[in-house]
């Protein structure tokens, strides 16, 4: 197939685009520069610039392009900066779909277990409503932009994703130099409950939403069992064989962090049930093994 996908640099874009290829299919990377080679197309997600006849011939489009939420300060500025990208940028493409006269089939857009705000230690899953905060609301505008596409027929998913476990970047990527120095501790009480997924598991999982043509609206990307952040510490211990005693309190997270702190030492206890019910099956479900295969491959 001929697949597009935004956000093709970004820690999971990169791995996608790279398993795509492995197995034979066609990627055309959505870049906001000037293109390099015919696999790109330039686009301009916040000035609504998308060409449709750039994506002709594409059978799916991945939709991953975002600012990264934790990597800075949550200014005015910075949000306005993380709600751009992913509502304006989401609107752009829509718009582009549903201007074309033969579309792709699917449409699959990046989504954030965020969407379910704090949770504490009662399960969510898909059918259950969005959270309070910043994050969640943003989760939610940022799926309600893909509507238009739905609406014209296109089959849309969100993959709504949990932490993803690899050394090579994201959230879990900043935790590992600190483990591997022994400085790695809980975060606040540690009973937060952290829905992780491994890797390779997320990389299948986009696969398998593109392939089932059942799955459609939200569907969680997360581990079966997710655990406390107590528990991910110690076996952050356990598989670097390091001391954990070092522990961040609560007042020191919100001073570094701000607002943001508040989804750090959140709890969201979510369960994949539509990756489940579809019969997905997880390579890593296990945390220790999740570790493990980010060490092996960033």
């Amino acid at each position: 197939m001929r697949i597009a996908v935004t956000g093709a640099s970004g820690l999971i874009g990169s791995a996608l685009t790279a398993d795509l290829a492995r197995d034979g299919h066609e990627v055309l990377r959505l870049v906001r520069r000037a293109p390099a080679g015919p696999g790109e197309v330039r686009w301009d997600p916040v000035r609504r610039a998308l060409d449709p006849r750039a994506l002709a011939g594409c059978a799916a489009v991945v939709h991953l392009a975002g600012a990264g939420v934790g990597d800075r300060r949550w200014t005015a500025a910075r949000k306005k900066v993380l709600y751009d990208s992913r509502v304006l940028g989401t609107r752009t493409l829509t718009a582009a779909l549903t201007a074309m006269d033969e579309p792709p089939r699917v449409l699959l857009c990046g989504s954030a277990i965020g969407y379910y705000g704090e949770t504490g230690d009662r399960w969510v899953d898909e059918d259950s409503p969005a959270g309070t905060g910043f994050l969640a609301e943003l989760v939610r505008d940022w799926e309600q932009a893909a509507h238009p596409a739905a609406a014209a027929g296109i089959r849309t998913a969100f993959a709504r994703t949990g932490l993803v476990v690899a050394s090579g970047g994201g959230a879990w990527g900043r935790l590992f130099p600190l483990f591997r120095a022994g400085l790695g501790g809980r975060l606040g009480s540690g009973r937060q409950f952290w829905s992780f997924i491994a890797m390779r598991d997320e990389i299948a999982a986009l696969r398998h939403i593109l392939d089932t043509p059942a799955l459609s609206g939200p569907v969680n990307l997360t581990a079966p069992e997710p655990l406390t952040n107590r528990e991910v510490t110690a076996a952050m211990g356990r598989v670097l064989r390091r001391p954990t005693l070092a522990a961040v309190p609560a007042p020191v997270l919100r001073a570094a962090l701000g607002e943001f702190a508040g989804d750090v030492l959140g709890s969201q206890r979510v369960r994949p049930a539509r990756l489940l019910e579809s019969g997905f099956t997880y390579t890593y479900p296990e945390i220790d093994a999740a570790i493990r295969a980010a060490l092996r491959t960033g």
